[in-house]
Order: C-alpha cells, then structure tokens, then sequence
C-alpha cells in the first residue's frame, strides 16, 4: 500500500512539473519594458532612525532594519506585467493544468489556505479582474512558467517600482500616501481592490504599492554590500523545475491593504513562507 502511494505521489509531482509548459506570444500588451540600468538598491544605514521618525515607527526601527546595506545593482532589461495576476487568468491556467487545482495540489505546495473562498476552480462572483490571493509561491512560479514567463527577482522589482525616479520614497515620488494612490489600511477597504484601480507609475506598472504583497523568486536574507549585477538570493529557478524543492522562505515586496504608509515605500522588504498562501499576497511575472 506504501509503495502505491509513493507511485501516486511521484506521479502529481510529474504532473504538476509538466505545466510549466510555456506559451510565449509574439506580442504581449499586458507587460512592460523595463530599461537595464545601474541603481542604488535599498536604504543607507544612517537614514534608519530618520525613516523610521518620519513613519511613526521610531520604537521599532528593526522593521526597515533589512533594507541595509545600500548597494549597488545593476539589471539587464526585462518586461513586467503591468497587472497584478487576477483571479481570471489564475483560474485559466488551473483548467488547464488540474494539479494546481485546490482539489489536487499537493498538502506540501500550501498551508491549508490554497484559493479559500473558491467554489472549486471557480472564483467568488464578480472578482475576475481583482488579484488572486490565497496562493503558494509555488503555484505562482508554475503559473508564471505555463505563460513562458517567471517570478521577478527582488533588484528588478524595486528598479521597476520606482518608476524611472531616483531617491524617491513611493512609486509615484515623495507625496504622502493618501486614498487616491494607493489601496492600504488607510483606504478602509479591508481587502483587495481589481488590478488597475490606481495611477501607474513613471513605467506604466499598477499597484507597485498595496493591494496585495507580491511573491519574488529570491529567498530571503539580509544583503550584501558587494556590488551586483542580476542577483538573485538562493539560486536560479527561472526556467528549471527545482522550485518544487524549495522549502526557505521568500520575498514579498509592496506591501497590502492592510499595511501602513512605512510598507508601501519601495526599498522596504518583508518575507513569507513559500506554503505561504493568504489573503494578503499574490504576484505578478517578469520576462
């Protein structure tokens, strides 16, 4: 009986590895270009105790603590999806792809949470364009490989949220975050809003800050301050299979609808478990 189980597992793990089938179009509107360029990527060490007045957090500065060292990154070119990914593509690659379903995914892929509030591989009523929540890193980078796409890697997430702008606190510049920018908890809504509900940024990207936490390829860890250039923490998992076996935790990055002012700002980091999936993270795919 042990033996037919081994077998049954060994053959979802097969099937779920196989939708990384990838689809590449020739021309994909939904995604934009973001130049290569050399930056200075996180928060200068001395700027903690300022930060940290500024957003009323000054009792607990550990919380921007992992944005240092500031550092230098420079990152070749590369597309991002304009949009968060919603519930209506999520639900397309699913039926495509059954093992990613809430009924079949493996217990090891999820914490209990995968797609809660679904009706099988159906999404709650009227929720097509809001972002898919409740979904495991691991079902994020199957989802990005069956689009021929990937996970960003951290650098190329925070370059991208700035827009175009230099030493500027939010994707939009140095503004305080209000209502009209953003969805976080200031905005009352206690839960997503659909994709595309805010201004852009200087690259034409949505939701950069709140929403939902977004996953990114690298694990977590503090940085260096080496200089860099296309860095990815814990190993390339862009195109090969090995995501399956990862088991540390993972980046997040822009915070929710539920975070403060302090997690919109675009150098601030956090982390989640990759069986992590919850109401509050989701993601979008880099190229």
């Amino acid at each position: 009986m042990k033996k037919h189980r081994q077998v049954a597992s060994l053959l979802l793990i097969t099937a779920i590895l196989s939708s990384a089938q990838t689809i590449r179009p020739a021309k994909d509107t939904s995604m934009a270009i973001i130049p290569g360029a050399t930056f200075q990527m996180g928060t200068e060490l001395s700027r903690i105790p300022e930060i940290a007045a500024a957003f009323n957090i000054s009792k607990h500065p550990d919380l921007i603590q992992a944005e240092t060292p500031r550092h230098t990154v420079t990152t070749s070119s590369f597309y991002l999806d304009k949009h968060e990914v919603t519930n209506a593509q999520f639900q397309k690659f699913i039926r495509a792809h059954p093992a990613w379903s809430a009924a079949k995914i493996p217990k090891r892929f999820h914490n209990g949470n995968y797609l809660k509030g679904w009706n099988g591989d159906n999404f709650p009523v009227g929720k097509a364009n809001y972002p898919v929540e409740n979904v495991s890193w691991y079902a994020a980078v199957a989802f990005c490989q069956f689009m021929g796409k990937r996970l960003p890697t951290e650098a190329e997430w925070e370059y991208a949220a700035r827009g175009g702008l230099r030493e500027k606190t939010f994707p939009w510049g140095d503004a305080p975050l209000d209502k009209t920018r953003a969805n976080y908890a200031g905005s009352n809504f206690n839960g997503p809003t659909p994709v595309g509900s805010y201004p852009p940024n200087g690259y034409g990207l949505f939701d950069m800050a709140g929403n939902v936490w977004e996953f990114m390829v690298d694990e977590w860890g503090p940085y260096s301050q080496a200089e860099q250039t296309n860095p990815v923490a814990g190993g390339n998992l862009f195109l090969d299979k090995s995501f399956y076996e990862v088991t540390t935790r993972r980046v997040i990055r822009g915070g929710s609808f539920a975070g403060t002012p302090v997690n919109l700002r675009v150098t601030y980091r956090d982390s989640h478990p990759p069986d992590g999936a919850q109401e509050f993270v989701g993601f979008r795919c880099a190229r």
